[in-house]
Formats: C-alpha cells, sequence, structure tokens
C-alpha cells in the first residue's frame, strides 16, 4: 500500500490479498530458498499431520510457531528446508472408510478384498490436501506442499523396513502377548502412549462379590470391581502379600467374609454403626494357595488344574476396593503378568479371552454371547446376584481411556502383537533427552522425563490393512523369521520383479523360501502403527539410507521441531525412541512444545458445539497478522492453555497493528510535506547522525531490541520476544511520533536539517521494525517495506531485494549503542505515567495546563536524568512548572511497613499478635532506615526484608508549606506530586486547547491532509457566561500560534465553506467553517 493512501480505509485482509498476489508473481518462497544455497542449513521436521480432516487453530499455532522460527532461521543467514508431510496411513483414514462402507470387522474387508478396501483409503487420504495448502498460504506460512512427504510412498515405507531391520538385527524386536488398551470401532490395539490421550470421567458400575472357599464354603473372600464383563473370564484371586486382612461375620445376613480391614467402607456406610463381628485376623500369607469357587464355569475343562487360586503380589493396594482383586488375565496387564507368575497360566497355553474383536463376547460364555462387553455388565450382575453372591452393586464415576479417534472406551485385552524393546533403553533415552534444549524447559525435564522412566516396550503393529506391512516373513511354526529391509532384498528373496508398491495388497501374496526346510515363509499380517511411521520421518522422508545418506547425516538430528504438549507422548516419544535405539542421539537439538488451545468457554473446540469462531472466518475479518501475534503473544507459547477469543485478535488489529501502520504513513506524509515546504527529496541517510536526544534515545532502543531478539530468538523463547517488539511499537507510535511531530512536520524551529534528521530517525526504525518483525508479521512488513525500499540509496541492500523476506536479519550497530540515554527516557516515561495517572484520577484534560509537578527520589542520578528531559514532560503534561528534589520531609513524604500476616504467623508462631499490634506505631524514620539496613525492629522482634514491604507515601498534613493541593502517585521507585488546582487563567488556555482540537478533528473528518491549506471561521451559537468568547480574545495569540493561523469571525467568510459543522466545548457551541 503506497503511504499517499491515506484517505482509504484499512483493511488488513485486503492489504495482505495484495501481499499474496505479489508473492505469487515472483515465486517468493522458492526464490528465497534458492537465494539461500549454499548457506549453512538449517534442519528443521514438519511432524506429519493426517489430512482426513480441515486445520483448526491448533494447526494454525502451530503453523505460525513452525513459520517464525524458520523464517528467523533464513534472515540469520540459513538454507532452511521447509517440507510438509503427510500422515496417510492408520486408522483414522480406514475408520472413514468402515464407516463409509459399513464395514464392522476384518471378515468384511477379507471379503472385499484388501486390494479394493486399500484402494478406497488411498482415494481419500489427500481429501482436505487442497484446503490445508490454501489455509497455510494465507496464513502466510512458508512450507514447501510441492516437494512434500507423504507416507504412503514407497521411497517412505523402504525407509521404514530399513529401520524396523536395524532394530530386528540387534535383537530388539519380539513377538509377545500383551495386554494392551484395544479400540474396539478400529478393530486394533493402541500403544500406551496412545491410551493416554484420551481421558475421561465415566460412571461404571462397581461390585463387591464372593468367592466361596472350597476348604470352607461357609467362607467367603470378597473381591470388587469396576469391570463387571470380566468375570466371566476370572482365574485368580490377588492378595498383598504385606497385608493383614480380617475375617468377619455380617450381622445380618451371617454370611462370613475375609477383606482388609480398612476397606470395610465398602460393605458399610457407617462402620460404627454397622453390625459385624471380627472373628479373626489373618495374614495375606495364609490365604496364598486356597482354592475357591469360580463365579462361572465356562473354563472348567481348561483351567480346573491351575486356575481360581489366591495369589499375592504387591500391585494390590488398599486406597479402593476390598483389599482383594480379582484377576481375569486376557483384560489386565497386572493380571497376566500375576497368573504368569503364579503358573495361573503359562505364556503359550490357554487364556479365556471371550471378547472378539469388535468388543462382543464369543460363543465359549453361553448365555452372555453377542453382547457387546459393556452391555453385558447389567446381565453379569443379574447371573451372579442370581446365586447369592452378589454382596453389594453400585457405581463409581472415574477416569478411563476411550480411543483417541473414534471416542469409543477402550478395552484392555490380551493380543499377539510384534513389540520393540524400549524399557532396556531408558537410561540412554533420558540422556539423549538432556542432550536436547526443549522451551519451555519444564515439559522436558517433568513431563517428557517421567513418561521416559517408565517407558515400556513399544508396541508398533496393528492388526490392520492400510499401512506399512510389517516387513517380517515367518514359518508356520514362527520358528524361522526373516526380515526384509528393503525392495532390493525383498526382491532377491522371493523371486519377485518390478515390485514398486509396498502395500499388503501388492506383497502378502510373496513368499521366501525356506532355509530349513520348512516349506514357505510368509508375511506375518501386522501392519506399522501411524506412530512408528511418522517417528520414521527423519529418515523416511529423505530415503535414507538408499538416497541423500550424506546430506542426512549432516543435517541430523533436526535444529527445530515443535508441536502441542500432547506429542510428549506421542511424535516426540517415538522420534527419541527410534533415534536412541538406531544412533544413540536425540532426533532434534531444539524443540517448543505450545499448550493447547481451548474455546472462550475453556472447553475443548467442538464443531457441534459452535462453540468457536471459523478460523476462516477470522482470517478474512481481520488478517493473518493479526491472528498470528494473537496466537504467539498468549500463554501457549509456554506450553499453557489459550481460551480462544475473537475479541483478543480485534485488539491487536486496534493496539498495534493500526498505530504501527499509521506511524508509517504519517512518514509517508511528511516526507510529501519535506518535498512541498523545502523542495528536499527524502533518501535514507544511513550515516546521518543527530544531536536530538529522541533520536539518539530511539534508535539506541533499536539496537538493544535487535540484540535482544537475536539471542532470544536463537534460544527459541518467542514467549520474551513478541512482548519486547510489541513495546517497541508502543515507544515508536505513542512516545517518539507523538513527541516529535512538529519535528518531523518541519515546524519545530529547526528548519529542514531537523525535519530530515526526525524523518532519517523514523524510517530507519521503521524499516528495522520490518525486519525484526518479519517472521512474524510478514504481510505488514511486506507491504510497508515495498513503499520504504523506494527511499533507499541504490545498492543498499546487496542481491536480490524484492521482497522484504529475501533481506537479511539487521546486525546492531554499536555505535547507536546509548545505556545511558535510554535509561533517562526510561525515567522520564515513568514520571509522565505517573503524571496522567494523577490528572486521570481528578479527571482533569491533558488540554487543561496545571501549575506544577514535584518529582521525589533519593537518588541525583534519577533527577539529573530527568531534569534533561523536563521540556519533555512539561509540554507532555502541560505543565507551567517541574521540580525535581530529594527533599522527602519538605514534602510530606512518609514510610510505613506493611506485612503479609498469614505467612508471617507460620513463620512468628506466639509472637504474631505482638509484631501485629506494633507494626502501625513503628516510626516513618525507622521504617525509611530499613530500606538500607535490611531489618525493622517491630515490638521488640527483628524482621528481615522479605518479612516486610516497605511503602512510600504523601502525608498532606506534613507538608513544609501547607495548602498545597496535591495529588500523589507511584510506581515504587519514583513518587510524583501533582498541583490539581486549576486558576481561571490556566483553565482558559485549557479551553483554548479544545478549541484546537475541534479544528483538528474537522480537518481530519473532512480528509484533509497536512499540506491542504485553508482557513478557518468560527460563529458563537451559544455562549453562557461569555466564556468561549472570552477565551477567544484572550488566547488569540496561542491559538494563531497553535493553528499557524488566526481564526476569523464568521462575518469576514467572502467565500463558500466545502465543510461546516457546529462544536461542543465544555457548555458552550460554536459553529467552525473552513474555505479553501
Amino acid at each position: 500500500m503506497s503511504t499517499n493512501e491515506a484517505k482509504v480505509q484499512l483493511s488488513f485482509p485486503q492489504e495482505e490479498a495484495k501481499v499474496l498476489k505479489f508473492w505469487r508473481e515472483i515465486d517468493a518462497f522458492k526464490t528465497s530458498v534458492k537465494l539461500s544455497e549454499g548457506r549453512k542449513p538449517f534442519s528443521f521436521y514438519d511432524g506429519p499431520p493426517f489430512c482426513t480432516g480441515l486445520p483448526h487453530y491448533g494447526h494454525l499455532l502451530l503453523g505460525t510457531i513452525k513459520d517464525v522460527v524458520t523464517r528467523f532461521a533464513h534472515n540469520t543467514g540459513h538454507y532452511v528446508e521447509r517440507r510438509a508431510g503427510w500422515d496417510t496411513h492408520g486408522v483414522p483414514v480406514e475408520h472413514e472408510i468402515d464407516k463409509k462402507l459399513g464395514i464392522s470387522g476384518k471378515e468384511d474387508v477379507l471379503a472385499m478384498g484388501i486390494d479394493k478396501y486399500n484402494d478406497e483409503c488411498r482415494s481419500i487420504v489427500m481429501r482436505y490436501a487442497g484446503e490445508w495448502r490454501e489455509t497455510f498460504e494465507r496464513l502466510g506460512r512458508w512450507i514447501d506442499f510441492d516437494n512434500d512427504y507423504k507416507t504412503l510412498n514407497t521411497p517412505f515405507m523402504e525407509s521404514e523396513w530399513w529401520v524396523f531391520k536395524q532394530l530386528f538385527d540387534k535383537g530388539l524386536v519380539y513377538k509377545g502377548l500383551r495386554v494392551m488398551p484395544y479400540s474396539t470401532a478400529l478393530h486394533t490395539a493402541l500403544s500406551n502412549s496412545e491410551a493416554s490421550l484420551n481421558y475421561k470421567d465415566v460412571s461404571d458400575p462397581a461390585v463387591v462379590v464372593a468367592f466361596p472357599l472350597k476348604s470352607d464354603p461357609a467362607v467367603s473372600l470378597l473381591a470388587w470391581t469396576t469391570t463387571p464383563w470380566t468375570l466371566p473370564s476370572n482365574c485368580a484371586l490377588c492378595v498383598n502379600p504385606d497385608f493383614e486382612y480380617v475375617k468377619i461375620k455380617d450381622g445380618e445376613s451371617g454370611n462370613i467374609y475375609v477383606l482388609l480391614e480398612s476397606c470395610l467402607g465398602m460393605l458399610y456406610k457407617n462402620i460404627k454403626k454397622a453390625k459385624f463381628e471380627i472373628l479373626a485376623k489373618i495374614k495375606a500369607q495364609d490365604l496364598v494357595g486356597l482354592e475357591y469357587e469360580p463365579v462361572f464355569d465356562f473354563y472348567m475343562s481348561e483351567l480346573e488344574e491351575t486356575a481360581w487360586r489366591v495369589t499375592a503380589d504387591k500391585y494390590v493396594t488398599d486406597k479402593d476396593g476390598t483389599g482383594i482383586v480379582h484377576n481375569a488375565p486376557a483384560f489386565g496387564e497386572d493380571d497376566y503378568r500375576v497368573c504368569v507368575e503364579h503358573k495361573i497360566i503359562s505364556p503359550d497355553g490357554f487364556v479365556p479371552s471371550p471378547v472378539k474383536d469388535n468388543g462382543k463376547f464369543d460363543e465359549t460364555v453361553g448365555p452372555f454371547a453377542g453382547l457387546y462387553v459393556k452391555d453385558a455388565d447389567k446381565d453379569i450382575m443379574k447371573a451372579i446376584k442370581a446365586t447369592g453372591r452378589l454382596v453389594r452393586q453400585g457405581t463409581v464415576v472415574h477416569s478411563y481411556p476411550f480411543c483417541w479417534r473414534s471416542d469409543t472406551p477402550l478395552l484392555y485385552r490380551a493380543v499377539p502383537s510384534w513389540f520393540v524393546r524400549v524399557t532396556h533403553a531408558t537410561e540412554r533415552l533420558l540422556a539423549n533427552n538432556d542432550e536436547s534444549h526443549w522451551v519451555p524447559a519444564f515439559v522436558k525435564e517433568k513431563r517428557f522425563a517421567n513418561w521416559l522412566a517408565n517407558a515400556r516396550d513399544w508396541n508398533v503393529s496393528r492388526d490392520r490393512f492400510w499401512g506399512t506391512p510389517i516387513p517380517l516373513w515367518a514359518s508356520d511354526d514362527f520358528e524361522e523369521l526373516v526380515c526384509v529391509g528393503s525392495v532390493a532384498e525383498l526382491e532377491q528373496l522371493t523371486g519377485a520383479t518390478g515390485v514398486t508398491d509396498l502395500h499388503r495388497d501388492k506383497i502378502d501374496h510373496l513368499t521366501i523360501p525356506s532355509r530349513q526346510g520348512k516349506g514357505v515363509l510368509r508375511r506375518v499380517e501386522g501392519v506399522f502403527d501411524c506412530w512408528f511411521e511418522s517417528g520414521s520421518m527423519p529418515y523416511a522422508q529423505k530415503h535414507y539410507p538408499f538416497e541423500n545418506k550424506e546430506l542426512f547425516e549432516q543435517t541430523f538430528p533436526a535444529d527445530f521441531i515443535s508441536e502441542g504438549i500432547d506429542q510428549t507422548r506421542g511424535w516426540f516419544y517415538t522420534l527419541l525412541v527410534l533415534s536412541t535405539l538406531l544412533f544413540d542421539k536425540p532426533a532434534w537439538k531444539n524443540l517448543i512444545a505450545s499448550g493447547l488451545v481451548l474455546a472462550a468457554d475453556g472447553k475443548k473446540m467442538s464443531k457441534r458445539l459452535k462453540n468457536y469462531p471459523d478460523p476462516t472466518e477470522i482470517l478474512d475479518d481481520y488478517g493473518a497478522d493479526p491472528l498470528r501475534l494473537y496466537l504467539i503473544n498468549s500463554p501457549v507459547v509456554r506450553a499453557e492453555t489459550l481460551k480462544f477469543k475473537e475479541e483478543g485478535v480485534k485488539d491487536i488489529v486496534s493496539r498495534v497493528l493500526l498505530p504501527w501502520f499509521n506511524a508509517f504513513r504519517f512518514f509517508g506524509t511528511q516526507v510529501s510535506v519535506l518535498k512541498k515546504d523545502f523542495a528536499i527529496d527524502f533518501v535514507f541517510d544511513s550515516n546521518s547522525r543527530s544531536d536530538n536526544i529522541m533520536d539518539r534515545w530511539m534508535l539506541a532502543s533499536v539496537q538493544t531490541l535487535i540484540q535482544f531478539v537475536y539471542d532470544e530468538m536463537t534460544a527459541y523463547r518467542l514467549y520474551t520476544v513478541v512482548p519486547r517488539l510489541l513495546g517497541m511499537i508502543d515507544q515508536l507510535t505513542n512516545w517518539y511520533v507523538r513527541f516529535n511531530r512538529l519535528r518531523l512536520k518541519g515546524k519545530s524551529g529547526g528548519g529542514a536539517a531537523d525535519a530530515t534528521h526526525a524523518l532519517n530517525t523514523l524510517f530507519e526504525v521503521l524499516l528495522t521494525m520490518c525486519r525484526l518483525m518479519a517472521p512474524f508479521t510478514p504481510f505488514i512488513t511486506e507491504n510497508m517495506y515495498q513503499s520504504l525500499k523506494t527511499y533507499l540509496p541504490s545498492g543498499f541492500f546487496e542481491g536480490d531485494a524484492r521482497s522484504l523476506h529475501f533481506v537479511s536479519f539487521p546486525e546492531a550497530r554499536e555505535e547507536y549503542f546509548d545505556p545511558e540515554i535510554e535509561r533517562a527516557m526510561s525515567r522520564m516515561q515513568a514520571v509522565i505515567e505517573l503524571g496522567r495517572i494523577a490528572r486521570e484520577r481528578n479527571n482533569i484534560s491533558l488540554k487543561t495546563p496545571l501549575a506544577e509537578l514535584v518529582v521525589v527520589h533519593s537518588n541525583p542520578e534519577y533527577l539529573d536524568d530527568v531534569r534533561g528531559l523536563s521540556s519533555y514532560i512539561t509540554e507532555e503534561l502541560n505543565l507551567r512548572s517541574l521540580v525535581l528534589t530529594s527533599d522527602e520531609t519538605a514534602y510530606g513524604i512518609k514510610y510505613r511497613a506493611e506485612a503479609d500476616f498469614k505467612r508471617l504467623g507460620a513463620k512468628l508462631r506466639n509472637d504474631m499478635p505482638r509484631v501485629k499490634q506494633a507494626l502501625p506505631d513503628v516510626p516513618s524514620a525507622d521504617i525509611k532506615a530499613a530500606q538500607t539496613s535490611g531489618t525493622l525492629l517491630v515490638g521488640g522482634i527483628t524482621l528481615g526484608a522479605d518479612d516486610i514491604n516497605i511503602v512510600r507515601f504523601f502525608d498532606a498534613l506534613s507538608l513544609a508549606t501547607p495548602g498545597k493541593k496535591y495529588e500523589e502517585a507511584t510506581d515504587k521507585d519514583v513518587l510524583v506530586l501533582l498541583d490539581t488546582d486549576v486558576s481561571p487563567e490556566l483553565m482558559q488556555e485549557g479551553l483554548a486547547r479544545e478549541v484546537v482540537n475541534r479544528v483538528q478533528r474537522l480537518r481530519k473528518k473532512a480528509g484533509l491532509q497536512p499540506v491542504d491549506e485553508v482557513v478557518y471561521y468560527y460563529q458563537i451559537s451559544h455562549d453562557p457566561s461569555d466564556v468561549l468568547a472570552t477565551v477567544l480574545q484572550s488566547q488569540a495569540e496561542f491559538l494563531q500560534r497553535t493553528l499557524q493561523q488566526p481564526i476569523l469571525a464568521m462575518a469576514e467568510k467572502t467565500a463558500y465553506a466545502f465543510v461546516e459543522e457546529e462544536q461542543e466545548v465544555n457548555d458552550s457551541r460554536f459553529v467552525l467553517a473552513f474555505v479553501r
């Protein structure tokens, strides 16, 4: 946008559309990458999302973070390859096809044909790829969609095979029966990390069941469970070997039960009033080995010799239940382990597992066959109740895992799976994690480290169809096993030729001749879970080691990755596991973990509830830059949650981008004024040095900012960078431009030279801020740069400078650093801010002059700093005089001490009342002295500096010259006193400023530019007590000096007024007219 388009109402989305068009015309992203060829590479991994759904705010947040960091890396002299990636396999895709085709199980797929099923899956994997590309382009994220990687491509899959073969050759792959989280909706086991992604509070039945001892049927062991559906598969009861149990006789039923004494509340609501008798106390070891009557006899023939006995293990707790746990080895990890250890079952023997893949009971459990297990709970409880063994029945609300894709309850179920050994590598995982840099650090040190410390072997197989097949060929007895690590090896071993696709339907028929005389080896059925695929992406995206071997080794580990905090149990984990097992290295050097973006009400964003604004509408209404700034200037970049509010995006527009853009447009306007008034064509002079303190401060502050941004971005602390950048925009717009308007307009008395210096400073700051902000707000900075670069001397930037994003990050200019001026300006700003606060408290407009502001500080340096900038303070606060003093006594400054009595009470205990009573009476002088000594004696008790808060305050009764009407304001460093008495003379000048304001407002409303000359006329229409008439006469000189021309009486007007409007000042009204 041209700086001369000031009359046009600014629309950031429209301006961004122009920038997008410009970028397309010059192929900006690919051009920038080409320009950076030969530089030091900066390696970035883009975690592959599924594109079977549309991008949401979480994706936009991550896209912004990744774009900011990689743009910064490019701007600081790196070659940054930014390849988009897609997770195209796995249950999310299959789930969509199953719903579409009404597929309910494995049998349906086999009947249809795996080839046809996989064709259906392939057809939808890139369903929304166009929308993803369009959204990210609109967001301003530069990423290569043309050279993307997809997990379904054969080179990617071949590298996965290589990864797996490395693990297999190291002896890290094994087949096991493992109780795993199982999704009955997706018909596959999930990893433990996947199971942890979606916990919900649910209400389940809670029952206490009696298990009569075979040796004494009158005595029953009591076990509690929230999964009645597992009782048909019960094989054992487990006690804790360290516990002592009690045998009780229930007073109402006469039944005899054994349970933990501390768990009697499970039977009786009020134990004190309950009717029961403790008959004996029994050590756990005396229970071990006892046999009991099974609840059901479905598996009597298979388990009669080994099952239905009491075992012992320390996993049993006294936190809930009865202290006795029922074990169903097919449906609980501890259950399985305990039953194997106590030889209730054997790893290669029969395990009662009557639940089919769809979560329904099979025919082995008689009357419950065909029922979904959760639905069968009530029938099972009814059957147990009929036998008289259901002792208590109720419900419990507890946290339960749900499938993260289908949102259905998970079952824990024993399934044959292929595992990668991980537990042996825990120390190396932790060590490699320590080598990487995380932002924020606590996610690495706590959440992720805790997860690693408890890492379990990784189930990498899924009994599915659309995925990368596990490259294992086995004999029928599984005693001969061959792992294939490449397409070439597959062709060599099977005799096949021309293999171009590794999906199941293309290779399942291939066999390998046995070297042990076992006929042929056939591929095992499983495919890799999608986390193994995404964890392999550092190698597979480059088809390593079959291609790009040297390039990969030069750029691994990645310099940077970023995803949401939930990936500590997902992608971050699988990346680290594979990189550790393969190379004993972390997969990344630097990582930003972001928090979650929630709806404004704090709930998860829901399309069904429509509790969040559509991202496309936000982009269309406000633009990408405001959304980007809002997201990365929020708690999510510190791994906290953000409650997304549209008002926050709108606020970025009004509070940050508009003021910044207005400063840019103001510069363009004043360049035109410089040309008109002084016949000077402005060209930026980088060697020009100004003596003006404001110019020196602004340039010094920018150099400090450049250094800060570079240091903090290098440390990946976006959350410290963005507030400082926004703070500088505030310094530029609300301080530098505001305080230097006359200089910039050439009306300060310094003539063309001073105006040129001011414009040179403003230009340098605008251009530098564009270069600093380019990674964060790529659109508005490009927009401004296209105009600003026309004022640069030829050859200012080396090479192609058509786009701002081809230009390097600015280097701090050492000659501009000036910490003393920055300190002085900071102090001046503090005084002005406090003066404004004092005015606001008394409802006194800045247009009304006031007689005096007193600045009180004990540090002479502070007062000297303020003294050097006193003219800015008096002008901004509209003061007649500024008094600087360290004489606190003369101005009634006193001290009091405050204490946090709750915290102090814990420290002082019995002495607390004495301190509380004495504190208000401690002399002001003693409290002041405590600032230096660090201690304060209160009621005979010595308090330290940490125990009290010293407050300095103004006491009007202690003034050396009483009668002044002072308003106090302090920031706990400096204290100011504003004389709020408004004399008639000051009131008249204030009203004159109001008249000036009305003139300026009408000029703006009429669309006039500073260079547009008009004549002002007035006519009073309502003026009680002639207040306005008096002001116009007595302040005529002030009005002419300020407006640079007089305001004439309407009677003198001889030409047509192109704008005429009634104005109001206090209780008076006058008509204001403009004539060209």
